[in-house]
């Protein structure tokens, strides 16, 4: 049999991966947030659907019906909704619900859309007796109560992959939240991948908001990230490690276990052997590539995943850090001086130790000194004052202390165990 060449796959990757979606406008913006609703008196996780009691679902179905929202479902046939602001809300499989904003052109314009969906919803929910959790792991339940809801064979297949090695995957999945802020590619894009690469270890620290996990200490900041570093390394981690950026990712893409093509002979085959044997489609690909989650991930735009899921109030400090990061050329390069190249066992240490560490710490902490000061430059029309000074007031209340949110989290342990 002859195998097939993977030159179709890299152009691919770069039309899809690499390449910018737009043009215009420049420096675009978005974020999407994820939040993980418990029943307010057992703290037990709400099932997004059920016949007898309190679902998200009836619940969101009632309160978006007097907002405008639009039930839909998706490709998979999930549900989801449609927001008059042009972001969608959507289930996740262990119960979590992401909202997802539209592309904006500012973070002034983005940051009161993210705060106008979801503040509302959180008070809501809260009235209605369902508690909108902010933090990157579900700190009451254990894995065990919080079963797979999400049906499709997506999820499905996950599952089962995730098992044969062993929980963190499933955990991953079902227990997880993060803020995710997506960024252009805009006139130095290798070094704005390299720098938000090389970012992620300091990233983790600085909003590690998830230390405690079945009501107790976990001993990590991030238990977020310290189940993501457990669940299969061949698709997860740093990037930005060759000078071929197009060629390194498709070399990762190639590698990683096609999780959602059938097991041969009962195993697992990477998706390079699919593809050589003629086995596997683009359609194949464009689904394998959705099953990567590298800290950075190339859409056409820069996913960047490192931020535990954090509380509306403080939903414009990681926007503002990456944004002044990378967007302002001062800022972008000062930054790829201070940090230099990725470095995988510095994330590990991040979602440990945190701020703790005191390399860590303090290279944090001029990070953000370097991101606040390139948000000063941007000017209100791209950057809100307001923004800034919320930006402002996270640093010097946790990062330049050595403090995340995480450690507030621990002074403050009174966290029950929900019912069995």
């Amino acid at each position: 049999m002859t195998t097939r060449a993977v030159d179709p796959l890299a152009t691919d990757l770069i039309r899809h991966a690499f390449r910018p979606k737009r043009q215009r406008p420049l420096r675009g913006i978005g974020a999407e947030v994820e939040i993980i609703p418990v029943h307010a008196e057992t703290g037990a996780v709400c099932r997004l659907e059920s016949e007898t009691g309190l679902s998200s679902l009836a619940f969101l179905r009632e309160y978006g019906a007097a907002r405008d929202w639009v039930e839909t479902r998706q490709s998979s046939g999930v549900w989801m909704f449609r927001l008059p602001d042009g972001g969608t809300l959507t289930p996740e499989p262990g119960g979590q619900l992401e909202y997802s904003s539209p592309r904006c052109r500012s973070t002034t314009e983005l940051v009161p859309r993210m705060a106008n969906a979801m503040q509302p919803l959180v008070r809501a929910a809260s009235d209605a007796g369902i508690t909108m959790l902010s933090t990157g792991i579900d700190p009451l339940n254990e894995l065990a109560q919080v079963p797979l809801q999400l049906l499709a064979a997506r999820y499905q297949k996950m599952t089962a992959y995730f098992e044969a090695r062993g929980g963190a995957g499933v955990r991953m999945m079902r227990q997880t939240a993060a803020l995710q802020v997506n960024l252009d590619f805009l006139d130095e894009p290798m070094l704005q991948w390299t720098v938000l690469n090389a970012s992620a270890p300091y990233v983790t620290a600085i909003f590690a908001n998830s230390p405690i996990y079945r009501g107790l200490p976990t001993g990590c900041q991030s238990y977020r990230a310290e189940t993501w570093r457990n669940t299969d390394q061949s698709r997860t981690g740093l990037m930005a490690q060759s000078a071929d950026p197009v060629g390194e990712y498709l070399q990762f893409a190639l590698n990683a276990p096609a999780m959602l093509l059938p097991l041969d002979g009962g195993a697992y085959r990477p998706f390079s052997w699919w593809w050589a044997e003629g086995g596997a489609s683009l359609d194949d690909w464009h689904a394998h590539l959705t099953t990567l989650f590298p800290e950075v991930r190339p859409r056409g735009y820069l996913e960047c995943r490192s931020v535990d899921a954090l509380p509306p109030e403080w939903y414009a400090v990681p926007i503002c850090l990456l944004a002044g990061m990378v967007y302002d050329h001062v800022s972008l390069h000062a930054a790829a001086d201070l940090i230099g190249t990725p470095d995988p066992e510095l994330l590990l240490r991040a979602g440990i130790d945190g701020l703790a560490d005191p390399d860590i710490a303090d290279a944090a902490s001029d990070l953000f000194a370097i991101a606040l000061e390139g948000c000063g430059r941007f000017g209100p029309e791209f950057v809100a004052g307001r923004d800034v000074e919320v930006a402002r007031a996270f640093y010097e209340r946790y990062t330049r202390q050595g403090r995340a949110p995480a450690d507030e989290a621990l002074d403050q342990l009174i966290v029950p165990l929900p019912a069995s």
